[in-house]
């Protein structure tokens, strides 16, 4: 038993003197290893008779117990000492910018994707998402937009093979589908005293392909419908969101009458530029852009919709997204958009924390 407390003792004292994770580990061998002297110790009970055997094991037991709380007690308080070391001497300034060599960059269309969420949802709409390949009566019957319409030919639209029943599926041209079916299944609750107020961004695609103009391409439509929405209203939704996209406070806009099957009254927004040497600069300077198409809903949309156009109303809209990319951030060409070059996404793209939100604004 004086042997115990000797070992006892030494073992201790040497677990107090480790200053490392590795030197307590050779403690910790050397005590309780396979090799190691307490486990020595427990082999050797089988050669004392029983007595003297029930009472070195439970000594035994005692002093192992002992020095495995002890050990890991040590391990606890190396590991703490450790971090504060680490916490002391590894500082990490996150004030600091991103280091523009190696972060990514996001791409022009989902940062303006954002920007225009981060915009219109601040004005109360909600963001909505449909299918690419649609039916017919959502892409063209509901929208009022008759057989021997340009848009419904095959000039003009992907079709997909003809189906059983002869019809075909077809690659929205639009995001209007996406209208369609929210008011489909919405127009329950404006009996309930809530609006639909929506945005609805996306790929979209119709058979184009020069600097401008594209076989793929994103726009972006909005969509509001309750009993008392008008015109003024509309004007002064667009009006606010222009300006904010652009970030020109004094942007002049004109509405200008046009015809759109799926919207009456139905206009074209232009938006103050300048055009001199080859540059567009927008502004209040006197020339005209044309950037958007608008109206109030068509009453036979509504009424193919199932919701009563004596009692609701209320506006839509639809703008490209590359479109007012292009023109805000100073990019020449669309095709450049899906050409997966590096070079182009480093110069035109945006660092990840740059990326607008509802809560921290637009970058600029």
């Amino acid at each position: 038993m004086d042997a115990l407390e000797a070992l006892r003792t030494r073992l201790l004292a040497e677990i107090a003197r480790a200053d490392s994770p590795a030197a307590l580990e050779q403690v910790r061998v050397a005590a309780l290893g396979r090799k190691g002297e307490i486990t020595g110790l427990m082999k050797d009970l089988g050669g004392l008779d029983a007595e003297a055997r029930k009472t070195a094991g439970q000594a035994l037991n005692r002093l192992k117990d002992e020095i495995a709380a002890a050990l890991d007690a040590a391990q606890t308080h190396l590991a703490e000492a450790e971090l504060e070391r680490r916490l002391a001497s590894e500082r990490l300034d996150v004030t600091l910018p991103v280091a523009h060599e190696t972060a990514g960059r996001i791409h022009p269309i989902s940062q303006t994707i954002d920007e225009l969420t981060a915009i219109f949802g601040a004005m109360g709409f909600s963001v909505e998402e449909g299918p690419h390949i649609e039916d017919d009566f959502y892409n063209f019957e509901a929208l009022n937009i008759p057989a021997d319409h340009p848009a419904r030919q095959e000039h003009d639209t992907f079709y997909l093979a003809d189906k059983p029943d002869g019809t075909r599926k077809v690659l929205r041209t639009h995001t209007s589908p996406v209208q369609i079916r929210t008011m489909l299944r919405d127009k329950d609750k404006l009996a309930e005293g809530h609006p639909i107020r929506i945005i609805c961004p996306g790929r979209t695609f119709r058979f184009d392909h020069d600097a401008t103009h594209s076989p793929m391409f994103h726009q972006v439509e909005g969509l509001v419908i309750d009993e008392t929405t008008h015109m003024g209203h509309l004007k002064g939704c667009l009006t606010e969101f222009l300006r904010a996209f652009f970030d020109i406070d004094d942007l002049p806009l004109r509405f200008r009458p046009s015809y759109f099957p799926f919207v009456e009254p139905g206009a074209e927004v232009d938006i103050g530029c300048k055009r001199s040497g080859g540059e567009l600069k927008l502004g209040n300077y006197g020339d005209w852009l044309e950037i958007l198409g608008c109206g109030m809903v068509h009453p036979k949309v509504l009424a193919n919709c199932g919701i009563d156009p004596t009692r609701y109303q209320g506006f839509a809209f639809g703008m490209g997204i590359e479109r007012i990319a292009m023109l805000k951030y100073g990019i020449p060409d669309l095709r450049t958009f899906y050409e997966s070059d590096l070079r182009w996404l480093r110069h035109y793209g945006f660092l990840p924390l740059e990326r607008p939100s509802l809560t921290g604004g637009l970058s600029r």
